[in-house]
Order: C-alpha cells, then sequence, then structure tokens
C-alpha cells in the first residue's frame, strides 16, 4: 500500500484561515470606525442642545437687565454671544465656542395683526415684543449641521 501525502495542503488551510481572519478584521475595524463617528455626531449634537438652552437663557438674562438690551439689537443682524466675566454681552465679531460651534443671535420685530394675532407678514410693529432666534452650526466631516431655537421675549419689566 502506498501512501500518498498530499503536500501542500497545510498551507492552503493557512492561506483560507489567513483570509477569513483578515476580513473578519476589516469588519470589526469597520463597525468600530462608524460608532466612533455615529458617537462624535451624538457628543456635538447633544452639545448643541446645550449652547441653544445657554443661548436662550442669554436672551433672557438681557431682557431681565433692562429691555434696551433687547431693542437696542439691530434687527436682522447675526450677534454672537460672549462672556466677560461677569455676564453676557453681544458682539458682530465672529467667535466660535469651544473652537468648533458657530452661535448667532438674530432679534427680529413682531408684527400684529387688527385681532392682536402675531403676523409674519404685515400688520404693525409691538415695540413690547421682539423674536429672538438661537442658532448653533457646527462642520462635522465635511457638512455643516445647524439646530435652531425661536422665542418671543416680552418687555415686562420696563414701562412702554
Amino acid at each position: 500500500m502506498k501512501f500518498i501525502k498530499n503536500k501542500g495542503f497545510g498551507m492552503l488551510e493557512v492561506v483560507v484561515a489567513v483570509g477569513v481572519l483578515a476580513t473578519a478584521l476589516l469588519g470589526i475595524s469597520a463597525y468600530f470606525q462608524q460608532s466612533l463617528r455615529v458617537s462624535q455626531t451624538a457628543l456635538h449634537t447633544t452639545q448643541a442642545a446645550f449652547l441653544l438652552d445657554e443661548g436662550i437663557e442669554a436672551v433672557r438674562i438681557f431682557r431681565d437687565g433692562h429691555w434696551n438690551n433687547i431693542s437696542g439689537l439691530t434687527v436682522g443682524t447675526p450677534y454672537y454671544l460672549v462672556w466677560n466675566g461677569t455676564t453676557w454681552a453681544t458682539s458682530t465679531t465672529p467667535s466660535l465656542v469651544e473652537g468648533l460651534f458657530d452661535r448667532t443671535i438674530v432679534v427680529s420685530n413682531v408684527n400684529r395683526d387688527l385681532n392682536q394675532d402675531i403676523v409674519t407678514s404685515g400688520g404693525t410693529t409691538d415695540t413690547a415684543f421682539k423674536k429672538a432666534t438661537i442658532t448653533v452650526s457646527w462642520d462635522e466631516r465635511g457638512s455643516t449641521i445647524t439646530k435652531t431655537a425661536s422665542m418671543y421675549i416680552a418687555n415686562m419689566f420696563d414701562q412702554i
């Protein structure tokens, strides 16, 4: 009886095993890379939500200080929030929060119709109200992501 040796069969098994292992490692690597991207986007979205809330509170602080802090802002002009060490201030000089987020506040007039309902066009300007729109945007892998919050603010402390 003659035994035939299958020379090279062990080498073929090694090549197939290495190929399967390499494919599995590439799949795992791609999964973790995508997980990191999703985590980073979620982190930035959460930070943007906090910055929007902070912007809303800053507008309330302006109003509480004096109505002129709100009514004195030029309608339609983007303002940047600046912390001066003791309170919030506005600036027209662009500045990034944490080196990533662009946060602006834009004030617009509030117009009312004859029924005193707020209208987007026409009507008369209500000097006791303003609309503040806070926008936070940032670059996420080549795309700009923008989150916005709007609020109506009333002159509730000063005489009109």
